[in-house]
């Protein structure tokens, strides 16, 4: 596996995790909007999904290592996390 692919194979094999999970649906499809580029039907694959080289930078700050494919894990404690900071700052 190219050490661009790592990330996003990674991000498709934790879905399930946050199919478990329906409390953090809405998060997720929010979280996800937000990492896919915008005019994304301009640019080849023609998809909506997050840039590699974004998914890339992520693995490198949290894993040390680029081609580290995202833990499920580590999505959900993501998604919690994403959801108590948007929570609180609608509280604001």
């Amino acid at each position: 596996m190219s050490e661009r692919a790592a990330p996003v194979a990674g991000v498709i094999r934790a879905v399930p995790a946050v199919l478990r999970v329906p409390s953090l649906w809405l998060t997720a499809l929010v979280e996800f909007r937000r990492m896919v580029p915008d005019q994304w039907w301009r640019r080849r694959p023609f998809l909506p999904v997050p840039d590699a080289s974004m998914l890339a930078f992520r693995a490198t700050t949290q894993y040390g290592d680029p081609a580290h494919a995202l833990e499920p894990d580590d999505l959900i404690s993501w998604l919690r996390w994403c959801k108590a900071e948007n929570q609180r700052q609608r509280i604001r």
